[in-house]
């Protein structure tokens, strides 16, 4: 294969990717889609605070920080938030675990099993209400 045409494939591979990323799900070979759901963390809150998601589907997390401050997102049972809390629980080496730096963009995965929380442990910001919910349907 020439370069042009290597080139040409490598163009037609991200255009065929993007395509199947329009309207924000995506098919990964798996039983269910994968679904983006944008999270803002404003003013110490995240918008929105209740995400509705098929059980067993797998939701895409992108969260915007427009705060002049850095947030975390951290998706887990009350276990998970209580470690991350209240506890010396390593932060972000696992899936639906990111750090947000001020004016920032990240992205994390999070399977849809049952119903869950998610919520900042910046000191402060969980008891200042900075959390929400995943409800399974």
């Amino acid at each position: 294969m020439t370069s042009r045409a290597t080139a040409l494939a490598g163009i037609a591979l991200l255009v065929g990717g993007a395509l199947l990323w329009a309207g924000g799900v995506a098919w990964t070979g798996r039983t269910a889609p994968v679904r983006t759901v944008e999270i803002t963390a404003r003013w110490s809150h995240y918008t929105p605070a209740v995400v509705t998601a098929e059980r067993g589907s797998t939701l895409r997390l992108v969260v915007r920080n427009t705060d002049p401050i850095d947030h975390e997102l951290i998706v887990g049972d009350q276990a998970v938030q209580d470690a991350h809390e209240h506890g010396n629980q390593a932060h972000h080496d696992a899936p639906g675990e990111i750090s947000v730096p001020a004016h920032g963009v990240a992205v994390t995965w999070w399977k849809v099993t049952g119903n869950t929380m998610f919520g900042c442990h910046m000191p402060g910001h969980w008891d200042y209400g900075m959390r929400g919910v995943i409800i399974a349907t």
